[in-house]
């Protein structure tokens, strides 16, 4: 009887994390229901302020809002810390998608519109959601998760296209000749999903980029 009710206990707890779930789901919706025109910006929670990405975050992000887009990221430190800051001091939305960790992770003061999340999964289906176009710049894994994830979801046909940007060339090249090398020439992957991805080293050249797909 007594292991009974332990596996009765299991299923509850299972059914509650379910409602939990759908809760941080509608909560997300509800946040960003109504936002408009938005890149997600992404990149390492540690890189510094004097570091020239954290600048480029800042910069890029500061275009992107004085050309009508609100500008999403993981609300975290770095490069997420200097988009949410050129976001919301050129006056535009500047949204913080935090994920609640154990350590690491404490949400930035520079976004105004601030949602925060328990569930990995839930949080990324909010940054393809709402996203116009992926900004990446330098980070580590996190980053590439997000990566991946979008160029994954653009290829199988399971988003629209948008643009995924990789930030900074000399950063990229060596993950992107071995995509060539290991994926592409091997034939894991068809040369036109090279074309998923684009990288770009100047701020107003990924701005254009953009807008020239998507219309405001």
């Amino acid at each position: 009887m007594e292991k009974q009710y332990l596996i009765d206990d299991f299923k509850a707890g299972e059914a509650w994390r379910l409602f939990r779930i759908m809760g941080e789901f509608v909560e997300g919706v509800e946040a960003l229901h109504d936002l408009g025109p938005a890149v997600s910006i992404f990149g390492s929670a540690r890189t510094a302020p004097d570091n020239p990405f954290y600048k480029m975050a800042e910069k890029i992000a500061a275009l992107f809002v004085q050309n009508d887009f609100a500008v999403i990221t993981g609300g975290g430190g770095g490069i997420m810390e200097a988009a949410n800051k050129g976001a919301s001091e050129a006056g535009g939305v500047s949204i913080g998608m935090n994920i609640i960790l154990p350590y690491e992770q404490e949400p930035n003061v520079y976004s105004n519109r601030k949602i925060d999340f328990n569930y990995f999964f839930i949080r990324k289906v909010m940054f393809v959601k709402y996203a116009t176009a992926y900004i990446i710049l330098p980070g580590g894994f996190g980053t590439l998760d997000e990566l991946f994830e979008a160029v994954t979801l653009i290829q199988t046909r399971r988003i629209r296209p948008l643009p995924v940007i990789l930030v900074g060339s000399d950063y990229w090249s060596g993950l992107l000749e071995w995509i060539k090398a290991r994926l592409k020439d091997e034939k894991r992957i068809s040369p036109a999903d090279l074309e998923i991805i684009q990288v770009m080293d100047e701020p107003e050249e990924i701005v254009k980029a953009v807008r020239k797909i998507i219309i405001i």
